[in-house]
């Protein structure tokens, strides 16, 4: 009879013991080893959802409670760090204005570098 193989665990090193086909010597092992592998990605998306948060906290502190809408200046946007590359959707309205949408917060760029805040409240 041949003599197999030590096995070793993929993420620490140490010595297996137990079905042939465990790669990993425990829990903690095998989910440190996953979420290194997934952190890129995780990371990624992490960032994303950072900058949507934030985007939703600006829009939504420039609308009032009693009001569904108004009208502010893109620069104040942009200097309090909206980032209008990040949106979650758009609606067109059959009149042919886009207004992008950050959850149910949206706006529409009207002329002059001016912004309509809108709040949806027929979201889900």
């Amino acid at each position: 009879m041949i003599p197999s193989a030590e096995k070793k665990c993929v993420a620490c090193q140490k010595s297996i013991r137990g079905r042939t086909d465990k790669r990993f010597c425990n829990d903690y092992c095998r989910n440190s080893h996953n979420n290194q592998l997934k952190a890129p990605s995780n990371n990624l998306v992490r960032n994303i959802n950072h900058i949507l948060a934030k985007n939703r906290r600006i829009l939504e502190s420039h609308v009032p409670t009693t009001a569904e809408m108004i009208k502010i200046k893109k620069e104040q946007l942009l200097q309090e760090g909206y980032y209008f590359r990040y949106t979650t959707h758009q609606y067109q309205h059959p009149k042919g204005s886009v207004y992008h949408y950050c959850y149910e917060f949206g706006y529409l760029l009207l002329e002059k570098d001016w912004c309509l805040i809108v709040k949806d409240n027929n979201i889900l």
